[in-house]
């Protein structure tokens, strides 16, 4: 199957004033603009009810004819904040709070086993609604020793890997059996956030054929990346893709850290797709020619423009980049067929 598209991660659009405060008013207004699928994030009750949707088959299917009435599809759900929490570095603890239920706050225990809880629901619920995928952060113990100083002891990043594979792979192996795929996004602020790490999770795993990879350059990007020979590396582990553009803008005063300034005043920024860097050409040629059969999803974060602005741009910038692959080669005309006494004839070579 081509990739498919254009889709739209709904979060960033979400807010407090018609229409986007509603499944119905948010949907509606983006399928205007093209979308023909749609990224639900399970936390956002006004989206989707999440412990209906696990237990509840007469609800996914009235859910899934409610969006074919509005002109799209899911195309994943999105379990990112329940991902975060399962594995919380104590200097985030507080941070981190407001993505749990209020039940679980304040308990480390608690909060772990609620988002546990979430993400079995999430699968269920993916499954459920027909879907194959599920989109998820990984969560982050060592992220605060990101940087080697003063350097991390080598038994403190095992351990904390080791207690990341160890929460994970129960939620794995029931994804296995729902038949869903796990699309970890590689983040920054995450413990799996580039190939390195996620190869050190996949290897504690055991290769775990249900942990995938969401794909999304600017984030790769902005850590100066080669992301082009990222999907040939890791085409058979990419299962959902975020179309998200991003620059790095040299400076004399920071740099890919920041400073700790606004998101416009860095360096390293998101951009509206099309007024970034990347080279998006490229990333749906590749992903063509791994056998990307997922969604090209706008994921809108830009420092500057509107979202009214990035919604309109996003959906006929994705579609001007698909790829419908040839069934034959350009020059499949002037192919024929040889025996072997004829191409031993062409070359020269005696019988």
């Amino acid at each position: 199957m081509p990739i498919r598209g254009p889709g739209v991660m709904l979060s960033q659009f979400m807010g407090d004033a018609a229409p986007f405060d509603s499944l119905d008013g948010v949907v509606g207004w983006l399928a205007g603009f093209g979308y023909t699928g749609v990224q639900i994030p399970v936390h956002d009750p006004r989206l989707i009810d999440l412990p209906r949707a696990a237990q509840d088959d007469g609800y996914c299917r009235d859910y899934r004819a409610r969006l074919a009435g509005l002109g799209v599809e899911i195309s994943e759900l999105a379990a990112h904040r329940a991902g975060q929490l399962m594995a919380v570095n104590p200097a985030f603890a507080e941070l981190n709070e407001v993505f749990a239920a209020p039940e679980a706050r304040g308990d480390p225990a608690a909060r772990s086993a609620w988002a546990e809880q979430q993400l079995h629901l999430a699968i269920e619920a993916a499954a459920r609604l027909g879907l194959t995928r599920l989109c998820s952060f990984s969560g982050a113990f060592v992220w605060p020793y990101i940087y080697p100083w003063p350097p991390a002891p080598p038994g403190l990043i095992d351990t904390a890997f080791g207690e990341l594979a160890r929460r994970w792979r129960p939620i794995l192996d029931h994804a296995d059996r729902a038949g869903i795929d796990i699309c970890f996004e590689l983040h920054p602020g995450e413990d799996l956030h580039d190939g390195a790490t996620f190869d050190r999770f996949l290897a504690l795993v055991d290769g775990h054929r249900r942990a995938r990879i969401l794909f999304d350059p600017s984030h790769m990007l902005l850590q100066h990346m080669d992301y082009l020979g990222f999907i040939l590396r890791y085409g058979g582990r990419i299962g959902a893709f975020h179309a998200k553009d991003a620059e790095f803008v040299r400076s004399d005063r920071s740099g890919v850290y920041g400073g700790f300034q606004d998101w416009r005043d860095r360096p390293a920024r998101f951009r509206s797709l099309g007024d970034g860097q990347v080279d998006f050409p490229g990333v749906f040629a590749r992903l063509a020619h791994v056998g990307y059969d997922g969604w090209a999803t706008l994921e809108w974060e830009c420092c500057y423009k509107r979202k009214e602005d990035g919604a309109a741009e996003g959906a006929p910038f994705i579609a001007r980049h698909m790829i419908a692959m040839t069934g034959q080669p350009f020059d499949a005309a002037l192919r024929r067929p040889l025996d072997d006494a004829a191409a031993r004839r062409i070359l020269g070579i005696g019988a």
